[in-house]
């Protein structure tokens, strides 16, 4: 197989932008990079990280995911329309009460999360079965698979986007057309900073005392806990997403933290649905020293794991 066109969405920084730089960087120079992005204002971090694969293998273009317009005018901009692997990062975030949030703020995060993979599978599917070749790669979440206490908006999207996927993908292997999600945990980048600082400073006045209390006093404090504990850098999930995109034969669903696989099997491990959602209640509102002990258990398995190289 020659040099395959990778289009990349939401390069600005974080998870996007260490993908597009890993697949540019591929020392068998297997990519040429379409890296884009909804404002090309914010492209100097990309710039620098790209450094010398710059308008050799990785191009910066303008593309926003809620334009069908835009999602347009980028693909016929580039030769024969070709995609041969479409990354699909864009995202927004959000955390928080629900009374506290607005139909148009949860309208606005499905409008990226969810219409804008619906968007761009949308104009490149189309010319890939015409192919009969492609791959699909869809940033998901575990908390596609597993909902999260105050990340119900956010949660939803993702669960959306795990079920067009798994729809779909019936049919695009039909095509010979792959599809896998990447499903990673707490992730250390920008995009989560701006979010928890949202939240932090989050106008509480809509929801009771109580579900403010457990927001700031036990949530908020947790979540900060996980992501020292067991939070992975951008380069880890896109080194990741790199292998999967060479791999001859790569999976539908790929969780990047293998810490965090118990969290999600237990959704499996009981069809009631029970086990999981009682295991977090106890878990965060009856057994602090339990929720600790575990972190620092992962915190150490993290360190060792970091030593062996995994």
């Amino acid at each position: 197989m020659g040099t395959r066109r990778v289009l990349v969405t939401g390069c600005s920084s974080g998870i996007g932008l260490a993908v597009a730089v890993r697949l540019a960087k591929d020392e068998l120079k297997r990519f040429k990079v379409v890296a884009t992005m909804r404002d090309l204002e914010r492209r100097q971090a990309l710039e620098r990280a790209a450094g010398e694969t710059l308008n050799r293998t990785l191009e910066i273009r303008q593309l926003d995911a809620c334009s069908e317009d835009s999602i347009r005018e980028c693909v016929n901009s580039l030769p024969d329309r070709r995609v041969d692997v479409l990354v699909n990062n864009a995202g927004l975030g959000m955390i928080g009460p629900l009374e506290c949030q607005s139909i148009s703020a949860m309208q606005e995060l499905f409008d990226t999360n969810f219409f804008g993979l619906a968007r761009l599978v949308k104009e490149v599917l189309p010319d890939m079965k015409r192919h009969q070749s492609g791959h699909i790669v869809v940033m998901s979440s575990v908390m596609g698979i597993q909902g999260l206490l105050f990340n119900d908006v956010y949660s939803a999207s993702k669960f959306a986007v795990e079920g067009f996927c798994e729809s779909l993908a019936v049919q695009a292997m039909k095509f010979n057309i792959k599809m896998t999600l990447v499903e990673p945990g707490p992730v250390t980048t920008e995009f989560e900073r701006k979010v928890y600082q949202e939240a932090a400073e989050m106008d509480l006045s809509g929801t009771d005392e109580e579900t403010a209390k457990i927001f700031k006093q036990i949530y908020l404090p947790y979540s900060r806990k996980v992501f020292t504990s067991l939070g992975q850098t951008p380069e880890e999930v896109a080194e990741q997403t790199f292998e999967l995109i060479v791999a001859k034969d790569p999976p539908f669903r790929h969780q990047t933290n293998r810490l965090y696989m118990p969290m999600t099997a237990m959704k499996h491990a009981d069809p009631t649905g029970r086990l999981p959602i009682d295991t977090f209640y106890k878990l965060v509102f009856k057994h602090d020293r339990v929720f600790n002990a575990i972190l620092s258990m992962m915190r150490m398995m993290t360190k060792k794991m970091g030593k062996t190289g995994g």
